[in-house]
């Protein structure tokens, strides 16, 4: 009986947030990065809450160049929630007291990523860009990067 307990305890402590500090030494585009530590470890890193443009849509490259503007060769913080099917962490991330998720949609350069992110901040955030057409949402039917893929395999 205190076997399953003591296990159950430590998944759940492993399972928790984290925050990780460190430079971010690479970015795939608008929200995946790569991020290595004072002491070496080497993190991927999917920004939470948020879907970028991919690279080759309308404001991806925009998307990328934006965030290695903002936090390339910077020490920043991530606050982990959970990994992806790919292996990525997914954080959020505060650098100069600024949430890149946040900051990505109201450049007009994300989606709040509804599916996966119940955040209301984001929500609303996007739906103050929207009225204001700002960056990809000036397009009278911008294609979201989750629909994005579905077309470009056909």
């Amino acid at each position: 009986m205190k076997i399953p307990l003591l296990l159950f305890l430590f998944v759940s402590f492993h399972l928790q947030a984290q925050t990780i500090t460190g430079s971010v030494t690479y970015i795939s585009d608008g929200d995946t990065f790569h991020l290595i530590t004072a002491s070496g470890e080497k993190h991927k890193i999917r920004v939470e809450g948020i879907d970028c443009p991919e690279t080759s849509q309308a404001f991806g490259l925009e998307a990328k160049e934006f965030v290695m503007k903002e936090i390339k060769g910077h020490e920043i913080t991530v606050r982990t929630s959970t990994t992806d099917r790919y292996g990525r962490l997914i954080a959020r991330v505060l650098y100069q007291n600024k949430d890149l998720s946040q900051e990505l949609i109201k450049n007009g350069l994300a989606w709040h990523y509804k599916f996966f992110s119940k955040d209301s901040t984001l929500a609303n955030l996007e739906i103050m860009e929207r009225e204001k057409k700002a960056g990809l949402l000036q397009s009278k039917n911008p294609i979201a990067p989750w629909e994005y893929g579905k077309y470009s395999t056909q």
